[in-house]
């Protein structure tokens, strides 16, 4: 429920400019998956410092979590980001302890000062920032990692944001994908299951496809595709209203009992 409601939220926050990228591209971004595929481990971005990192240094033969995102991203990068974060205090996870925690940005323009502010941000004040890393690079090298776990993403000069697959990959110690995980939301105890099978390098099957892409579509006006966005958003916000009236009810009903 709570998904479905961020994607209705999201279509009605897109943006009024027509989007270069069309619908029948959007499939073309889904994840390529290569359960088993080896990450080009030599690849060397920043850390939030500015120091040039090697890929495979950073995992110090720990399981890791790998996340392709942007740090500017106004649609789902920051749920994908947020729910893991989430998602691995729930599973008494600990980066540094347990796994790496490595988010890499796609956007060229973003620098290590953007990775200290988001890596603050995630962290908040009390977490211990060991396994902890966001990376920016130049895009040649991202384009390895990327093109290594099958992430697709593409920039919209028109509205001034990447359309890209929304999760992640779980990596073995020696850098293999050992598991995907599609979305934002995912259950503590499968990211734990998941996290404990690639510290044995155990390789799981792909993942079921899903289609849940990062980006704020809006099509130009005057087309069917507009008039049917138009038509979603008018019946997007008429869904909140009648829940939000809903629950209303149902609290003055509670009260009077």
């Amino acid at each position: 429920m709570k998904a479905a409601l961020v994607g209705v939220l999201l279509a009605i926050a897109a943006p009024s400019a027509g989007a270069g990228l069309q619908p029948a591209q959007f499939g073309a971004l889904a994840f390529r998956q290569h359960p088993g595929a080896q990450v080009p481990l030599d690849t060397v971005l920043r850390d939030e410092r500015g120091r040039p990192v090697r890929l495979g240094a950073l995992l110090a033969n720990k399981p890791a979590v790998l996340v392709l995102e942007y740090l500017h991203c106004p649609n789902l990068c920051g749920l994908v980001l947020s729910g893991l974060v989430r998602d691995l205090k729930a599973a008494g996870l600990q980066p540094g302890r347990d796994l790496q925690f490595v988010a890499i940005s796609i956007d060229p323009s973003e620098g290590p000062a953007d990775a200290a502010r988001a890596r603050a941000g995630y962290l908040g004040k009390d977490a211990n920032p060991a396994g902890w890393h966001f990376l920016t690079g130049p895009e040649a090298e991202v384009r390895r990692v990327a093109d290594a776990v099958g992430f697709r993403y593409q920039f919209d000069k028109t509205i001034g944001q990447y359309a890209h697959p929304a999760g992640f990959v779980v990596l073995t110690p020696d850098g293999r994908i050992a598991r995907y995980l599609l979305g934002f939301e995912h259950d503590p105890a499968t990211l734990k299951t998941a996290v404990a099978e690639a510290a044995r390098d155990q390789v799981e099957p792909p993942a079921h496809p899903l289609l849940l892409l990062c980006f704020g579509y809006d099509p130009q006006a005057g087309t069917i595709a507009y008039t049917a966005m138009q038509a979603l958003r008018i019946a997007a916000v008429a869904a909140v209203v009648a829940l939000a009236l809903y629950l209303l009810a149902s609290i003055r009903r509670e009260r009077v009992r």
